[in-house]
């Protein structure tokens, strides 16, 4: 007999948690009439049973145990979105492991246990379903492991934190110091007070890992992804790079080329005609390039109550349909090789460079011969005078292995003239694909 009802249990009722509830709630009916069937939240887990919630918990039975939840031999499918990773492991490979299907959020987890957490659900008959993991409402799971299966994703690359694109959105637009933006964001709501894995690219990694292992059907290592954060770019660097046509961004960076990987998170500038380049504020967007299908974007708002919740839902409704079909335990497969990833040293690519120097002749002319001993090849320059005996030289060069740019930057270090290099930022220069 087909089931009538489908029960969830939630550990965590937070931001996400409140708003996937407060999604279920407002479309209750709509969700039933598509479904087929009643949605019931029966039980959920809170670390702080009295604190007010901004949905009602009628008919939920609340307790501070999130092992109540996995051991609730009634309930169909386990959410979890109570954040962390050490606790939050338990509690999804339990829910598993007693044959519960599990939708959860948690980038981190699925990040570093992805695989051995697939593998379990395959071997339970079960499913685990993590769209709101990476992007908040922004659909970007399914569709790589969907809609653009029949493709060889070749490149993917985006704008996955909030909090980031906001810092540097204020730096721009208003001339604030990171430490100013960063205090408004986290005024806000849009940063946490200790906001180091969202402004140190931590958060963008996790992301990053899971939208390539997806991508390029390989499992990704988190420790394999180069990172860098944001807090060494200053507002003279947004400066210049309005200048010279380019935005700045904290870019999630992967390409698949002749079987190696390029995997790397860090500030980068992008032409201000790319559709990347117009995403402000707290919103996200990924880019992804196709042999197939060619150019695509997703865009949306990456964080918050709804948009993350409503995520959630829809990972509830994919199950449950599942549950109501007999057709459970379709868990991400990963069937290809592990491929190699390039090291950092050996990328190539071009670089914007500020630095300071003192004002007076020969200068360039030093630099400039270093640079060709090391095959730097400066595409643009700028020179303007700083304070007092000193000058501001900004350098934009042709694409270039980083050792080499490494190598040649050492030396330009040692020379007297040189007070300080500034800035170090990569460019990305992208250009249109086209479907092949």
């Amino acid at each position: 007999m087909r089931k009538q009802t489908i029960n969830l249990g939630f550990i965590g009722l937070g931001t996400v948690g409140c708003g996937a509830l407060e999604v279920l709630r407002r479309n209750e009916e709509h969700i039933a009439q598509r479904l087929g069937a009643r949605l019931q939240v029966t039980r959920a887990a809170v670390r702080r049973v009295e604190k007010p919630r901004p949905v009602s918990l009628e008919g939920i039975a609340v307790s501070a145990d999130g092992w109540e939840v996995v051991n609730d031999p009634h309930l169909d499918i386990v959410v979890e979105v109570v954040g962390g990773v050490v606790a939050a492991r338990e509690f999804v490979f339990g829910a598993v492991r007693r044959g519960k299907h599990v939708v959860t959020t948690n980038k981190e987890l699925i990040a570093k246990y992805g695989r051995e957490l697939f593998a379990e659900a395959r071997e339970r008959g079960v499913d685990v379903c993590f769209e709101g993991s990476v992007a908040g409402g922004i659909p970007i799971i399914h569709p790589l492991r969907e809609s653009l299966a029949g493709n060889q994703i070749q490149e993917l690359m985006g704008i996955v934190n909030g909090t980031t694109n906001y810092i540097l959105t204020k730096m721009k637009r208003e001339g604030m110091s990171f430490e100013d933006a960063l205090r408004e964001a986290q005024a806000r709501g849009y940063a946490e007070a200790n906001p180091t894995d969202d402004i140190e690219g931590h958060d963008a990694v996790y992301k990053l890992a899971i939208l390539s292992t997806i991508a390029f059907d390989t499992p990704i290592r988190v420790e394999d992804i180069y990172r860098e954060g944001i807090s060494q770019v200053a507002v003279e660097d947004l400066r210049y790079a309005d200048e010279l046509g380019y935005e700045i961004k904290l870019l999630a960076i992967a390409k698949h080329e002749q079987g190696v990987l390029e995997l790397r998170v860090h500030p980068a500038l992008i032409p201000q005609e790319h559709p990347l380049a117009a995403v402000s504020e707290v919103f996200n967007a990924i880019f992804v390039r196709g042999n197939a299908v060619g150019d695509v974007m997703f865009y949306g708002q990456g964080a918050g109550a709804l948009p993350t919740g409503s995520a959630v839902v829809g990972d509830i409704l994919d199950i449950a349909r599942n549950i109501l079909h007999g057709c459970t335990g379709r868990v991400p497969l990963v069937n290809g090789p592990e491929r190699p990833v390039r090291p950092m040293e050996e990328v190539t690519c071009s670089y914007y460079l500020r630095t300071r120097v003192t004002d007076r002749p020969g200068v360039l002319a030093a630099i400039s011969t270093i640079l060709g001993e090391e095959r730097v090849s400066v595409a643009l320059m700028r020179q303007q005078l700083a304070e007092a005996g000193t000058a501001e030289i900004v350098w934009v060069t042709h694409p270039v292995q980083e050792r080499n740019l490494r190598r040649a930057l050492a030396r330009i270090e040692q020379l007297d003239v040189v007070r300080e290099i500034n800035s170090l930022i990569r460019v990305e220069a992208l250009k249109t694909g086209k479907a092949g």
